[in-house]
């Protein structure tokens, strides 16, 4: 499966092998892509993550590379992932099984690399990846971009981070040692809720930086409350506009973490 100006490899550990889609050089930062798939806008982002003189790896999980969105297709790959052995889409205290892989993709992408480490952002679903794979201490700049697991079925859904207490523990010792989590949602996102927030707040303190971009009625930049994708489909690239900002505080982010 060939994504226009990328290289393709598979990468296998512990016995399951997947694409890697890889562009640029320098420090690494490993994409996890949102449902339904690498879509354009996606592959956009890895593209402007490449170009700001890094290497962006950008796995394959589930739909197909470069297919535009489509509601049949939302849903298609939504359901998917619900079934798939790889994500458990209720778990309030545990991992998604398919972190173990894209921790081992982390450490390949840091060797092959070099430099202090790598950057991880997950999206959407994969969201709340980016704290799991900071467990791994590859990983300098996390960074969790409307994290949309566990789903929000009940209030202590809401504020969970699909994540366990032995990681959070991890977590909260390597943010407080420096290596901060960043974070984006807009404000009346019902997949990603603010409760989520803000216990990440509470558990990293000054370890946690929030971007919460205003989507309720009548804000001043017209955001519909179906805003969701921050640096990708809702992304606005003019200036002003809050999620540019939030595009530009990402690179920053890695620039800062991820220089020798």
């Amino acid at each position: 499966m060939s994504l226009e100006g990328f290289d393709c490899f598979e990468f296998a550990y512990d016995g399951e092998a997947r694409p890697v889609y890889k562009r640029g050089s320098g420090p690494g930062v490993v994409i996890m892509h949102e449902i339904p798939g690498i879509t354009p806008q996606v592959a956009g982002f890895a593209r402007r993550v490449a170009d700001e003189g890094f290497t962006a790896y950008m796995p394959h999980m589930f739909g197909r590379p470069n297919k535009e969105i489509s509601v049949p297709y939302l849903f298609g790959q939504m359901a998917r992932a619900c079934i798939s052995r790889e994500f458990t889409v209720l778990a309030k205290n545990e991992s998604s099984p398919i972190t173990d892989w894209l921790r081992a993709l982390c450490r390949h992408a840091h060797h092959e690399c070099g430099g202090p480490g790598v950057g991880a952002i997950g999206m959407c679903l994969t969201g709340n990846f980016a704290l799991s794979l900071m467990v791994d201490e590859s990983v300098m700049a996390p960074v969790l971009s409307q994290p949309s697991l566990p789903f929000g079925v009940s209030a202590s859904h809401r504020e969970a981070l699909h994540l366990s207490d032995a990681d959070l523990e991890v977590v909260k010792k390597r943010a407080n040692e420096g290596v901060g989590v960043l974070g984006m949602r807009f404000s009346g996102d019902p997949m990603c809720p603010g409760e989520r927030f803000r216990r990440l707040e509470a558990e990293l303190g000054d370890g946690f930086e929030a971007i919460e971009i205003d989507s309720t009625p009548g804000n001043p930049h017209g955001l519909t409350r179906a805003a969701h994708s921050v640096v990708t489909t809702d992304l606005v690239d003019e200036g002003g506009h809050p999620t540019q900002a939030a595009l530009h505080r990402v690179i920053e982010v890695f620039r800062e973490r991820l220089s020798a």
